[in-house]
Protein backbone atom coordinates (compact mmCIF):
# COMPACT_ATOMS: atom_id res chain seq x y z
CA UNK A 1 0.00 0.00 0.00
CA UNK A 2 1.78 3.55 -1.18
CA UNK A 3 1.67 6.68 1.77
CA UNK A 4 -0.85 8.14 -0.26
CA UNK A 5 -3.40 5.43 0.04
CA UNK A 6 -2.54 4.77 3.63
CA UNK A 7 -3.09 8.43 4.77
CA UNK A 8 -6.15 8.72 2.58
CA UNK A 9 -7.61 5.21 4.99
CA UNK A 10 -6.25 7.44 7.91
CA UNK A 11 -8.44 10.42 7.54
CA UNK A 12 -11.13 8.68 5.88
CA UNK A 13 -11.24 6.98 9.58
CA UNK A 14 -10.57 9.82 11.19
CA UNK A 15 -13.93 11.95 9.52
CA UNK A 16 -15.90 8.40 10.52
CA UNK A 17 -14.92 9.06 14.38
CA UNK A 18 -15.90 12.32 14.28
CA UNK A 19 -19.34 11.82 12.66
CA UNK A 20 -19.87 9.00 15.13
CA UNK A 21 -19.06 11.56 17.77
CA UNK A 22 -21.22 14.30 16.79
CA UNK A 23 -24.50 12.03 15.89
CA UNK A 24 -23.84 10.51 19.45
CA UNK A 25 -23.50 14.41 21.16
CA UNK A 26 -26.58 15.40 19.53
CA UNK A 27 -28.59 12.69 20.35
CA UNK A 28 -27.23 13.27 23.55
CA UNK A 29 -28.36 16.51 23.82
CA UNK A 30 -31.87 15.78 22.24
CA UNK A 31 -32.15 12.86 24.95
CA UNK A 32 -31.78 15.70 27.45
CA UNK A 33 -33.88 18.32 25.83
CA UNK A 34 -37.07 15.97 26.26
CA UNK A 35 -36.16 15.07 29.69
CA UNK A 36 -36.51 18.86 30.39
CA UNK A 37 -39.54 18.85 27.93
CA UNK A 38 -41.08 16.13 30.39
CA UNK A 39 -40.19 18.05 33.77
CA UNK A 40 -41.95 20.97 32.12
CA UNK A 41 -45.22 19.59 30.98
CA UNK A 42 -45.41 17.37 34.76
CA UNK A 43 -44.72 20.57 36.03
CA UNK A 44 -47.40 22.05 34.51
CA UNK A 45 -50.31 19.37 34.68
CA UNK A 46 -49.30 19.32 38.42
CA UNK A 47 -50.26 23.60 38.24
CA UNK A 48 -53.25 23.17 36.78
CA UNK A 49 -54.74 20.28 38.68
CA UNK A 50 -53.49 22.46 41.44
CA UNK A 51 -55.90 25.62 40.67
CA UNK A 52 -58.65 23.09 38.88
CA UNK A 53 -61.14 24.42 41.93
CA UNK A 54 -60.41 27.96 41.76
CA UNK A 55 -60.84 27.69 37.82
CA UNK A 56 -64.44 25.83 38.38
CA UNK A 57 -65.66 28.84 40.31
CA UNK A 58 -65.14 31.34 38.10
CA UNK A 59 -66.42 29.85 35.28
CA UNK A 60 -69.41 28.89 37.45
CA UNK A 61 -69.94 32.20 37.90
CA UNK A 62 -68.86 33.68 34.32
CA UNK A 63 -71.49 31.25 33.31
CA UNK A 64 -74.10 32.59 35.48
CA UNK A 65 -73.13 36.58 34.80
CA UNK A 66 -72.90 35.53 30.72
CA UNK A 67 -76.23 35.95 29.57
CA UNK A 68 -76.70 39.63 31.45
CA UNK A 69 -74.16 40.96 28.81
CA UNK A 70 -73.40 38.35 26.07
CA UNK A 71 -75.13 40.62 23.96
CA UNK A 72 -73.91 44.14 25.51
CA UNK A 73 -75.72 46.56 27.84
CA UNK A 74 -78.93 47.55 27.52
CA UNK A 75 -80.25 51.00 27.04
CA UNK A 76 -80.97 51.30 30.67
CA UNK A 77 -77.73 49.89 32.55
CA UNK A 78 -79.55 49.85 35.42
CA UNK A 79 -81.91 46.74 34.72
CA UNK A 80 -78.12 44.98 34.25
CA UNK A 81 -77.69 42.38 37.69
CA UNK A 82 -74.81 43.67 39.29
CA UNK A 83 -74.54 40.82 41.67
CA UNK A 84 -73.46 38.30 39.50
CA UNK A 85 -70.94 40.39 37.65
CA UNK A 86 -69.52 41.05 41.22
CA UNK A 87 -69.55 36.97 41.57
CA UNK A 88 -67.87 36.72 38.25
CA UNK A 89 -64.78 39.81 38.90
CA UNK A 90 -63.88 38.41 42.40
CA UNK A 91 -63.59 34.65 41.11
CA UNK A 92 -61.43 35.84 38.51
CA UNK A 93 -59.37 37.99 40.89
CA UNK A 94 -59.16 35.18 43.23
CA UNK A 95 -57.37 32.71 40.76
CA UNK A 96 -53.96 31.96 42.34
CA UNK A 97 -51.37 31.59 39.33
CA UNK A 98 -49.11 28.89 40.77
CA UNK A 99 -44.98 28.96 40.38
CA UNK A 100 -44.54 27.32 37.20
CA UNK A 101 -46.93 29.36 35.25
CA UNK A 102 -45.59 32.53 36.53
CA UNK A 103 -45.10 35.49 34.07
CA UNK A 104 -40.76 35.28 34.94
CA UNK A 105 -41.56 31.06 35.05
CA UNK A 106 -43.64 30.61 31.61
CA UNK A 107 -39.98 32.91 29.94
CA UNK A 108 -37.96 29.77 31.02
CA UNK A 109 -40.21 26.97 30.29
CA UNK A 110 -39.59 24.70 26.95
CA UNK A 111 -41.18 22.43 24.50
CA UNK A 112 -45.33 22.37 24.26
CA UNK A 113 -45.50 23.17 28.19
CA UNK A 114 -44.90 26.75 26.95
CA UNK A 115 -47.59 27.24 24.96
CA UNK A 116 -50.28 25.98 27.55
CA UNK A 117 -48.66 28.21 30.68
CA UNK A 118 -49.68 30.73 27.89
CA UNK A 119 -53.32 29.77 27.32
CA UNK A 120 -53.80 29.51 31.13
CA UNK A 121 -52.01 32.98 31.72
CA UNK A 122 -54.26 34.23 28.99
CA UNK A 123 -57.30 33.46 30.62
CA UNK A 124 -56.32 34.59 34.01
CA UNK A 125 -55.34 38.23 32.71
CA UNK A 126 -58.21 38.34 30.27
CA UNK A 127 -60.96 36.79 32.43
CA UNK A 128 -60.16 39.08 35.36
CA UNK A 129 -59.47 42.17 33.55
CA UNK A 130 -62.72 41.70 31.34
CA UNK A 131 -65.10 42.06 34.34
CA UNK A 132 -63.53 44.29 36.54
CA UNK A 133 -63.75 46.87 32.96
CA UNK A 134 -67.43 45.45 32.56
CA UNK A 135 -67.71 46.95 36.13
CA UNK A 136 -66.27 49.77 35.70
CA UNK A 137 -68.09 50.48 32.55
CA UNK A 138 -71.50 49.82 34.54
CA UNK A 139 -70.76 52.64 37.36
CA UNK A 140 -69.42 55.11 34.63
CA UNK A 141 -72.95 54.41 32.65
CA UNK A 142 -74.94 54.60 36.19
CA UNK A 143 -73.09 57.48 37.78
CA UNK A 144 -70.65 59.16 35.24
CA UNK A 145 -70.94 62.07 33.36
CA UNK A 146 -72.67 61.51 29.62
CA UNK A 147 -69.54 61.67 27.86
CA UNK A 148 -68.23 59.19 30.43
CA UNK A 149 -71.45 56.82 29.68
CA UNK A 150 -71.10 57.64 26.17
CA UNK A 151 -67.10 56.17 25.97
CA UNK A 152 -67.97 52.90 28.41
CA UNK A 153 -71.23 52.13 26.24
CA UNK A 154 -69.16 52.53 22.81
CA UNK A 155 -66.32 50.57 24.06
CA UNK A 156 -67.82 47.90 26.44
CA UNK A 157 -67.73 45.08 23.55
CA UNK A 158 -64.00 44.97 23.73
CA UNK A 159 -64.66 43.99 27.67
CA UNK A 160 -67.08 41.28 26.78
CA UNK A 161 -64.88 40.10 24.18
CA UNK A 162 -61.91 39.61 26.63
CA UNK A 163 -64.01 37.37 28.89
CA UNK A 164 -65.22 35.18 26.12
CA UNK A 165 -61.81 34.88 24.48
CA UNK A 166 -60.31 34.25 28.04
CA UNK A 167 -62.87 30.81 28.12
CA UNK A 168 -62.00 30.00 24.88
CA UNK A 169 -58.17 29.67 25.33
CA UNK A 170 -59.02 27.85 28.42
CA UNK A 171 -60.85 25.57 26.99
CA UNK A 172 -58.10 24.36 24.68
CA UNK A 173 -56.06 23.81 27.47
CA UNK A 174 -57.16 20.03 27.38
CA UNK A 175 -56.33 19.00 24.09
CA UNK A 176 -52.81 20.79 23.85
CA UNK A 177 -52.02 18.51 27.36
CA UNK A 178 -53.38 15.55 25.17
CA UNK A 179 -51.55 16.49 21.97
CA UNK A 180 -48.34 17.36 24.10
CA UNK A 181 -48.37 14.31 26.46
CA UNK A 182 -48.33 12.02 23.20
CA UNK A 183 -45.91 14.23 21.44
CA UNK A 184 -43.69 13.79 24.26
CA UNK A 185 -43.76 9.66 24.24
CA UNK A 186 -47.01 9.46 26.38
CA UNK A 187 -47.30 6.69 29.42
CA UNK A 188 -44.24 5.19 27.97
CA UNK A 189 -41.93 7.74 29.06
CA UNK A 190 -43.34 9.49 31.74
CA UNK A 191 -44.86 6.13 33.74
CA UNK A 192 -46.27 6.89 37.53
CA UNK A 193 -44.77 10.66 37.32
CA UNK A 194 -47.66 11.74 34.54
CA UNK A 195 -49.80 8.97 34.19
CA UNK A 196 -52.51 8.64 30.90
CA UNK A 197 -55.65 9.04 33.57
CA UNK A 198 -54.55 12.32 35.51
CA UNK A 199 -53.83 13.30 31.54
CA UNK A 200 -57.19 12.59 30.58
CA UNK A 201 -58.77 13.46 33.94
CA UNK A 202 -57.18 17.81 32.78
CA UNK A 203 -58.49 17.26 29.64
CA UNK A 204 -62.01 16.83 30.61
CA UNK A 205 -61.85 19.80 32.96
CA UNK A 206 -60.22 22.19 30.66
CA UNK A 207 -62.30 21.37 28.11
CA UNK A 208 -64.79 23.26 25.63
CA UNK A 209 -67.55 21.55 27.34
CA UNK A 210 -66.71 22.46 30.38
CA UNK A 211 -65.36 26.41 30.12
CA UNK A 212 -66.51 27.75 26.44
CA UNK A 213 -69.05 30.64 27.12
CA UNK A 214 -72.21 30.21 25.12
CA UNK A 215 -74.03 32.94 23.07
CA UNK A 216 -70.80 34.08 21.09
CA UNK A 217 -70.69 37.37 21.75
CA UNK A 218 -73.87 39.37 19.85
CA UNK A 219 -72.17 43.40 20.42
CA UNK A 220 -69.84 45.32 18.25
CA UNK A 221 -67.22 47.49 19.23
CA UNK A 222 -68.52 51.22 19.51
CA UNK A 223 -72.63 49.95 19.11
Amino acid sequence: MTGTARRTLLLGGCAALILAGCGSGSGGARRAGLRVEREDLIAIARALAGVEGEVAREVSATRSAWPAVANGLPAGARRVPRAPIASATRSAAAIRVPAPLGQREVLGLTGPASGVAGLFRGFVTLSGRGWQMIGGALDAIERGSAADADFARANVALYIDSVYDAHFGLAQIGKRLEKAYAELGGPAAFGAALTQAEINRLADAYSEANDRLHPHPGVKLGS
